[in-house]
């Protein structure tokens, strides 16, 4: 893949504006407390997918790392996970029977930080959860780890238990950048547990990387990209940092003369993307990179990669239940998503047997612009015939007045728009964002409000 035809900076300056990463349409600021438990059931007995992935988050983390933007409590009490996960297991007591027509095909642990559990707390969720739930013979299982308070033998342990996928948040290796995030770690450690992860036989290993972040340059994230490479692993996170001090107030200890300027973070985006496709990865949407083989790439070929909350998959054809503080489930033609507050999250368990606090009940137009959006966000194509026949629509008279915005794109060689499908070239990879914003009916009243970060 030839990186340098995505930049043409003219073109990126023009348009680098704020926008959603799309995740979900609605975004989850449609999300409203009018929705209820009853809305959910309702979903699930709808819902054409039997299906399902699962999705737990577990908050805790040991230390606050200063660019962190997620939902986490910061503690070095184990204990409090015990707490955590009774109620979780009351949460998956109640949930659990929704789904009993449904097979599990994949399971995350996401957070805050799911390695802050002990082995004995992991086997008891994993374990739990594969009693609550029909689980397939073939699942997919994935964690997310911190690899600062860990030890070599949790790889073992996690694989004893299922799982065959690991994500580990590298970020930055400079020793600089790590002391002003607050996240100073081993990259020995790490090499070391990759390593002995692959002999045991894990299936697949992500590592995240972020650009943006305090004292980065293009020396030393070209350090960190090289060191990527050593490792050897399958898929690579790049995420741009975006620095929201009046959002969290963490992100207040970062000075903002300590963070690049625009034109330097520009830069470090592009040193990222040229180096990651120049050692052979595939460039997959907007921030993920995969080696050829892997089943993101054979996805973004065939057509069929999907985008949910966990971002890019290839299971796209599951339902998913979020299950502890503030996860988000997609269900049929919902959205939901818990409480974000843990006392909170507890009272809930404690009083109804849920924690759902809000979500939205998605429209036949919801349906089809989301479809555009999915299409466009994934596989950069989408068949007007498709979404006629699906939805009984002619495409280019439902969205008369979407098209006309789509001009500009097109005398600037970014979009080919023709009878039989909307195009996106590949110049305009890293401009995705913007041109489903054209199909967003929610944009207008968010357009100008601090509520997304900038494409770029």
């Amino acid at each position: 893949m030839q990186a340098n035809q995505f930049f043409d900076e003219k073109l990126l300056n023009k348009y680098n504006t704020a926008g959603p990463r799309y995740t979900s349409y609605p975004t989850a600021l449609e999300f409203h407390n009018k929705f209820t438990q009853t809305d959910l059931i309702q979903a699930i007995e709808k819902s054409p997918n039997r299906e399902l992935s699962l999705y737990i988050h577990i908050p805790f983390c040991h230390s606050l790392c200063y660019y962190c933007g997620c939902n986490k409590v910061i503690t070095r009490h184990r204990s409090k996970a015990d707490t955590y996960l009774k109620y979780l297991a009351d949460e998956i007591a109640s949930r659990a029977p929704l789904f009993k027509h449904y097979t599990v095909k994949q399971l995350h642990l996401g957070g805050g930080t799911p390695s802050f559990l002990t082995h004995e707390q992991l086997t008891q969720l994993i374990t739990l959860l594969k009693n609550s739930f029909s689980v397939s013979d073939n699942i997919e299982m994935s964690i997310e780890i911190d690899p600062r308070e860990i030890e070599l033998n949790l790889a073992d342990h996690l694989y004893t238990l299922g799982f065959n996928r690991l994500s580990i948040g590298v970020q930055d290796i400079d020793s600089t950048v790590q002391k002003a995030i607050n996240r100073e770690q081993s990259t020995n450690f790490i090499e070391s547990f990759i390593k002995h992860a692959k002999n045991i036989g894990f299936k697949s290993i992500n590592i995240d990387l972020i650009y943006g972040l305090p004292h980065q340059t293009i020396g030393t994230f070209t350090r960190t990209l090289d060191k990527a490479k050593e490792m050897d692993v399958d898929r690579i996170s790049l995420f741009s940092y975006a620095h929201l001090p009046k959002r969290f107030a963490a992100q207040r200890k970062l000075r903002d003369e300590w963070l690049p300027g625009v034109n330097e973070k520009f830069a470090l985006m592009r040193l990222a993307i040229e180096k990651l496709c120049g050692y052979g990865y595939e460039f997959i949407g907007m921030d993920h990179f995969a080696k050829p083989n892997d089943e993101l790439s054979i996805a973004q070929r065939n057509g069929s990669l999907h985008r949910n909350f966990q971002g890019y998959t290839t299971k796209g054809d599951c339902d998913l239940l979020g299950l502890g503080v503030s996860s988000i489930s997609d269900i049929g033609h919902i959205y939901s998503q818990n409480v974000k507050d843990l006392k909170t999250y507890y009272h809930g368990i404690e009083t109804e047997q849920h924690a759902l606090e809000k979500g939205v009940s998605l429209t036949k137009d919801d349906n089809i612009r989301g479809h555009v959006i999915q299409e466009l966000m994934c596989n950069l194509y989408v068949n007007k015939q498709q979404l006629n026949k699906k939805y009984c629509i002619d495409f280019d008279e439902y969205f008369k007045n979407e098209l006309p915005s789509l001009i500009t794109f097109i005398e600037d060689d970014l979009v080919i728009n023709n009878q039989q499908a909307i195009t996106i070239n590949q110049k305009a990879r890293l401009l995705v964002r913007n041109i489903c914003m054209t199909f967003d009916r929610y944009m207008q009243k968010h357009i100008n409000q601090q509520r997304f970060s900038r494409v770029i």
